[in-house]
């Protein structure tokens, strides 16, 4: 087969597994994989309900795929009267029957969000013993439900959680932080809905699948602390970067002169069910088959990398010249797969996202190559800042590159690669999938026995 015909079927080939591994974890079907229906009986994880002891049922939630999870408990409760608010990022909508949808900001925090947040507690609130409320939450629940402490503003809340995001912090200690300037995360949303029965379903987007991570915790124990927060915020050096309020609720907390988020052991989560229904494994599974049915040797490095983009793209171009100069961890034709979720340290001022990176510096390092395709892409539709899933590369990019005046180490330091890859028509551009578990990576080599340029 021409050199051409086989970059061009591979490049079809990462592009055809990254979206049958998103049909496996979109959040609806998830859901109704975990949560079923038999007449008055609600089974949820094997542990269940009996509807018709239950007065009220309220459904809240919050995150990127928050409104297919509310779109399925709609479908699989059928006739029940259902009240409640779902949260979700703009554009990220779903037709839902009886739940009112709130569209709002992210990463950033907006009023929007402050409000659906509001109006979430003011329905909680109301619950009591004999009521039943779902909670459902994915990946941006935390930003999607700002509701910062007396005495903190939003816009606060706001330039604290962007030096965070800028200065390279992962996800865990954004949240650590988040939990420690909210009236709801950490634990605290389980507590205003005791003592009504409480089932919190998850789609995880958290490396390793923390409970209280995902979203920040609102429903789960939270075993961080004021001192952590303070810890994270020294430890990126933005004490001096942070407005006075932050630092002093933070400082209180810590001396104990506000009162702790709840933590494992207290009564307030004795009447809820945590459940995970999806996770970025599941994708990778998927991902695996779907490698196999096209003839590729699928090796799963891990669900669980984290850690700067740069580096952790040096370690699979590593790999990749490994598979070329002895053929292992398995010869030709091979399909690499990774996920979880990288960091990146911005220092320009370009457009782009941790999966756009990674790709980019792939680039240099398989170029002149025997066939090979790098792909990353966020599973939420969604890299960053940008319009684009991610992005994809092969052996020739660079060549093109060159031919078309772009610097691929130039548009690294300016952190430019949603442009560098769009010049090239090289962007993953999906709109929003109604998933988010994290990040798929791949490196794809065919066979190389027609592989004559």
């Amino acid at each position: 087969m021409p050199f051409d015909s086989i970059l061009k079927r591979t490049r079809t080939h990462a592009l055809e597994i990254f979206t049958r591994a998103l049909e496996t974890v979109e959040a609806g079907a998830c859901v109704k994989k975990h949560l079923r229906r038999l007449g008055d009986r609600l089974i949820v994880g094997g542990k269940e309900y009996d509807l018709s002891a239950v007065r009220n049922c309220y459904v809240i939630g919050a995150g990127k795929a928050s409104a297919s999870m509310a779109q399925a408990v709609e479908e699989i409760l059928g006739d029940r009267t259902l009240d409640g608010y779902i949260v979700v990022k703009y554009h990220h909508t779903r037709n839902l029957k009886q739940l009112a949808l709130i569209e709002a900001g992210h990463p950033l925090p907006d009023e929007n969000g402050y409000a659906g947040a509001r109006k979430i507690l003011k329905i909680v609130d109301n619950a009591d013993k004999d009521d039943l409320v779902i909670s459902l939450f994915s990946g941006g629940g935390s930003a999607l439900l700002p509701l910062p402490p007396y005495g903190i503003t939003l816009p606060e809340k706001q330039q604290t959680i962007e030096a965070l995001l800028l200065c390279g912090a992962d996800i865990r200690e954004i949240n650590t932080v988040r939990k420690h300037l909210s009236d709801l995360k950490g634990g605290r949303l389980a507590k205003r809905i005791y003592p009504a029965r409480h089932i919190a379903l998850m789609l995880s987007d958290v490396v390793g699948d923390p409970l209280d991570s995902i979203a920040s915790g609102p429903t789960v124990p939270d075993p961080s602390t004021f001192q952590d927060s303070l810890d994270i915020l020294t430890g990126y050096h933005l004490e001096t970067r942070l407005p006075a309020s932050v630092l002093k609720h933070l400082h209180d907390g810590a001396s104990r002169r506000i009162e702790e988020s709840p933590k494992p052991g207290d009564p307030e989560f004795e009447r809820t069910q945590n459940l995970i229904v999806g996770s970025n494994r599941d994708a990778i599974l998927l991902a695996k088959q779907e490698a196999g049915k096209r003839g590729y040797h699928p090796i799963v490095l891990s669900s669980l990398i984290q850690g700067d983009t740069r580096e952790v793209s040096g370690m699979h171009t590593a790999i990749l010249k490994e598979v070329f100069k002895t053929g292992n961890p398995a010869p030709p034709p091979v399909c690499i797969i990774s996920g979880g979720e990288t960091t990146v340290t911005v220092t320009g001022k370009g457009k782009g996202g941790r999966n756009q990176e990674f790709v980019l510096h792939a680039v240099p390092e398989i170029a002149g190559s025997d066939p090979a395709v790098v792909m990353s892409a966020g599973t939420d539709g969604t890299d960053g800042p940008t319009d684009a899933a991610g992005a994809l590369a092969d052996n020739r990019t660079l060549q093109r590159a060159r031919e078309a005046g772009l610097d691929p180490d130039r548009f690294i330091k300016e952190n430019n690669s949603y442009h560098f890859f769009k010049s090239l028509g090289d962007l993953i551009i999906t709109g929003p999938t109604n998933t988010n578990v994290m990040d798929i990576r791949m490196i794809l080599v065919p066979s190389h026995s027609s592989s004559n340029p």
